[in-house]
């Protein structure tokens, strides 16, 4: 059983990770996903982005995140 000292433990380990994460996105100049789920780890734009088809993988991640025609371009030149 685990007992709520080691629970503590692991969600101050989180915390830690999402804090280092943060600073990941920051330094890409990347938009850190709020509610987790990070739009480059979509399966329609890892496809788009896999096929090499830049102008999709860009409205794509516009539609994902609601970011402007730059900073899309920007996220997206970062991963191909």
């Amino acid at each position: 059983m685990i007992t709520e000292t080691e629970i503590q433990q692991l969600r101050s380990r989180i915390n830690e990770l999402e804090d280092r994460l943060k600073v990941l996105y920051r330094h890409l100049n990347l938009p850190y996903p709020e509610n987790g789920v990070d739009p480059l780890m979509t399966p329609q734009l890892q496809a788009a982005i896999r096929s090499g088809n830049k102008i999709e993988a860009i409205k794509i991640y516009r539609e994902l995140t609601g970011l402007g025609l730059a900073e899309a371009k920007a996220a997206i030149d970062k991963v191909m």
